[in-house]
């Protein structure tokens, strides 16, 4: 279904429940459910149609022994539906794909293998097999168990009526050695031997694995929406995106995936065509923590980001299993959609606006297994740019360079011949570019691909850490001093009329066990080693892993020669302001409504125990200086939804005004 949008308050309604529980359902009450919803303004829930446990939740034509067997309330899903339906509420229904406890004890043959011959636990590596507690043996979709997911998925449609759309979670490339793989593969002439072809083989199986159950979903209901989840939103998934009707970026902070995956992982979702959910939980912690609160500060910002992202915002919760709905949860759920329900008009069919993109390593491979992992060189490029305050997508191959006017290549973007012909052709049609450590290199890594970097690769850095020594216009804000580079960069020589901008120093020698120095490394001997930064035309090169570092490191030092030397490849970004980096700035555009929003948010997620970081105060911001480089010259500038107007003015071509107070979230609209 092309063009489907999505509404933008909705809940994950989670109700794994175990069958040694008695009394399920037995307090539920279909009206308080829907009025409670409705109350606290949800305008879609995805109720369930079968649990992670493996039961169902509504009276089945075809697998009556598989409803739960302590289900009291029959109708539980049936009735969710009508009642939500009564108050315009949409009701998705879940169902599980790759983890379902009843039929992977019951049929150990459908189980993904791992090559040592273990049943694949994918949330426990080191899994007590059949003894570990937990639904997380992982089924294979390449056996006798797609049959059955289809028969489930009809029996939802004829048991069930008005369903909306399918939820199918767990649906993830799994490396898999079991018997039908394996036969899968030598048919196909992949190596079951290896670990790389199998996972491609597992890839491509996936990929026919979504578009058969997609056409049967269709075929019922031609209408519904569709989205299979694996936690995390990548480039690989683009080959087959026309078996989804939309994403879900199932992100949930304190849960594991922290406050760096959902910003990083919508920047590229937000670039493919469809429509966004953002997904966060109400719980402190994670999917199944109990008669646990999310801090209403957390979950404020969880949702206003959705919405700078141009995402639509969920927020999971798990039902009890006697049915009951929380009026306490729905009151702290209710007191942010409120004020999103407020904020829609100007996020409504927004697009972001960018002048930069970071291409990310994804683009070169895929994840597996259960969630993604964003690289740490991705990480540390956006953490640096949002940190300034600039505007970026991150894109793959498929992309349209010519859309921004500097695009990054974080440290480990190798170039074979497609991407290299495409960076060379940005570069022609007026380009810049930003590239680190072992960006640009060869397949082979034995050359850079393209001339137009202005460096000859010699190899790895002889010295790690080394020291690198700003001056001039890329060392603006740092001493004429040396700065240790942590991370083994590489050794380059200038070419053509490349220019050096920064020299590299080297200790007096590298720390072995049997010359060292001090605590942690050698000091600089002030004795100059090889190139650090070079600029050829609209290209910089970085010879260390600079983002790679700032993710692990946050070297102040390192941001600030990213800075300067984009300052000097775009002196007019879309976006400056006066304010700590503690900020999130993110300019989006409404064309039909001829207005920019610029939406402005002040939460400092902090780590204040062990395992997780959470937010608990709004610290107001007062008086913030923005300028702004915009296409369309504003008619008039409004702080929304307030309506109240800001006064502006135009200094040197660039849009100028103040936003007099940020209390967390401030939006402000820019009429054209």
């Amino acid at each position: 279904m092309k063009d489907y949008k999505l509404r933008f308050r909705q809940i994950h309604m989670d109700f794994h429940t175990s069958e040694h529980i008695a009394g399920v359902g037995e307090k539920f009450d279909a009206k308080e459910f829907a009025e409670t919803l409705d109350e606290a303004r949800v305008n879609s829930v995805t109720c369930f149609g079968r649990c992670h446990h493996g039961w169902l939740y509504y009276d089945s034509k075809n697998y009556p022994e598989m409803v739960h067997p302590k289900l009291v309330y029959k109708n539980l899903l049936e009735d969710q539906i009508e009642a939500c339906h009564k108050r315009d509420i949409r009701v998705p229904v879940y169902t599980t794909i790759q983890w379902d406890h009843y039929i992977s004890s019951r049929h150990p043959e459908w189980v993904c293998i791992n090559e040592d011959g273990t049943m694949v636990d994918t949330c426990n590596p080191e899994s007590k097999g059949v003894y570990e507690a937990g639904f997380y043996k992982t089924l294979c979709v390449n056996t006798g168990y797609r049959s059955y997911i289809k028969a489930h998925i009809k029996d939802i449609f004829e048991s069930v009526k008005d369903v909306d759309g399918i939820f199918l979670d767990i649906v993830m490339v799994v490396d898999c050695s079991c018997k039908t793989c394996v036969d899968a593969m030598l048919k196909e002439n992949y190596n079951p031997t290896n670990r790389s072809e199998r996972l491609l083989y597992a890839k491509k199986m996936l990929e026919g694995f979504k578009k058969d159950i997609s056409d049967y979903i269709r075929s019922f209901n031609p209408d519904a929406s569709i989205f299979y989840n694996s936690s995390h939103i990548e480039p690989a998934l683009r080959s087959v995106q026309e078996s989804y009707t939309h994403w879900e970026l199932e992100s949930l902070p304190s849960g594991g995936w922290g406050y760096v995956h959902f910003p990083n992982s919508i920047r590229f979702a937000r670039t493919t065509g469809l429509d966004l959910l953002g997904q966060t939980g109400k719980f402190h912690t994670m999917w199944g923590d109990f008669h646990s609160f999310k801090n209403k500060e957390a979950l404020q910002y969880e949702c206003y980001r959705m919405l700078a992202f141009n995402a639509k915002c969920l927020i999971g919760d798990q039902l009890d299993p006697d049915g009951k709905i929380s009026k306490e949860v729905y009151q702290l759920i209710g007191s942010v959609y409120k004020e999103v329900e407020k904020k829609e008009a100007w996020c409504k069919d927004a697009k972001a606006v960018c002048d930069m993109a970071i291409f990310t390593p994804e683009a070169l491979g895929f994840n597996s297994g259960c969630g993604g992992v964003i690289p740490q060189s991705v990480i540390g490029t956006s953490t640096m740019l949002e940190e300034i305050g600039h505007q970026f997508d991150i894109i793959d191959l498929e992309s349209d360079f010519n859309d921004y006017k500097v695009i990054l290549f974080p440290d480990e973007i190798i170039m074979g011949e497609t991407l290299a012909q495409k960076v060379k052709n940005y570069i022609s049609a007026g380009g810049s570019v930003i590239a680190s450590y072992q960006s640009g290199l060869n397949p082979e890594k034995t050359a850079f691909a393209l001339e137009t970097f202005g460096v000859n690769y010699l190899g790895e850095a002889p010295y790690s850490p080394d020291f690198i020594v700003p001056k001039g216009e890329i060392g603006k804000g740092l001493a004429e001093t040396e700065y240790v580079m942590y991370q083994q960069g590489t050794q380059v020589e200038t070419a053509g009329d490349a220019e050096v901008l920064c020299d590299v120093n080297i200790p007096y020698f590298n720390r072995t066990w049997q010359h060292f120095c001090s605590h942690k490394h050698t000091p600089s001997s002030h004795q100059y080693g090889y190139p650090g930064i070079v600029k050829k035309g609209k290209v910089i090169y970085y010879s260390h892993p600079i983002f790679t570092t700032y993710a692990q490191l946050h070297p102040k030092w390192c941001k600030l020669l990213i800075k300067n030397g984009l300052d000097m490849l775009l002196p007019e970004p879309i976006l400056r302001y006066e304010g700590p980096t503690s900020i999130l700035a993110c300019v989006n555009e409404q064309v039909y409504e001829k207005r920019y929003v610029l939406h402005m948010l002040h939460y400092i997620p902090e780590k204040r125990c062990q395992e997780i970081y959470t937010i608990e105060d709004v610290i107001p911001l007062y008086h913030t200086k923005v300028s702004m480089k915009l296409k369309e010259e504003a008619k008039a500038v409004r702080l929304v939804p307030e309506g109240k107007e800001i006064a502006f003015e135009y200094v040197e071509g660039r849009l100028e005004f103040v936003i007099e107070k940020i209390n967390g979230h401030a939006m402000v609209a820019i009429e054209y």
